[in-house]
């Protein structure tokens, strides 16, 4: 199925689509790719806010723009293979029987599922600043991305998968 497909369905039922990629195999190209990508449309996702924010401070925006590279491409990947690493770890404590990839591969797309709003979440903080709209975005995306993870990863702990 394609991606947008997959990411589509994610919002009905994120255990069912957890449980078709799984089934596709080990494949740690696919789990970075779904990381990078992922990484990739938030950075995007980040442009209009930084946009402002240089605007509004008089700050350049392309070292705005750099950091916030350097942050997603580079740094963000190692952290999300890290927590990753540590959901499994509390998974098998609490009686888990899924391997590392099922819990990155759960991680990885619950945070490709979630970019659309981040990406709403970027344009609210471009176009219209701090304020409770932005909060309530944030808290929209927060929601979703967890229950994702978790309906993720519960999948990829079960012992009959």
């Amino acid at each position: 199925m394609p991606v947008t497909t997959d990411i589509t369905a994610t919002y009905l039922r994120p255990a069912r689509v957890m449980k078709r990629l799984l089934a596709m195999g080990q494949r740690e190209d696919r789990a970075l790719i779904i990381l990078m990508v992922a990484c990739v449309i938030v950075f995007v996702a980040q442009l209009p806010r930084l946009a402002r924010e240089a605007h509004v401070s008089g700050q350049d925006l392309d070292m705005l723009m750099g950091g916030a590279l350097l942050g997603w491409l580079f740094l963000a990947p190692l952290f999300f293979y890290a927590l990753a690493g540590v959901s499994h770890m509390i998974a098998r404590l609490l009686g888990g029987q899924g391997d590392w990839y099922g819990a990155r591969l759960s991680l990885f797309w619950a945070l490709l599922a979630s970019t659309p709003l981040m990406l709403l979440h970027g344009l609210v903080a471009g176009f219209i600043g701090q304020g409770p709209q932005l909060q309530a975005v944030g808290l929209i995306w927060l929601v979703l991305f967890l229950w994702f993870w978790m309906a993720g990863l519960h999948q990829a702990e079960r012992a009959e998968r």
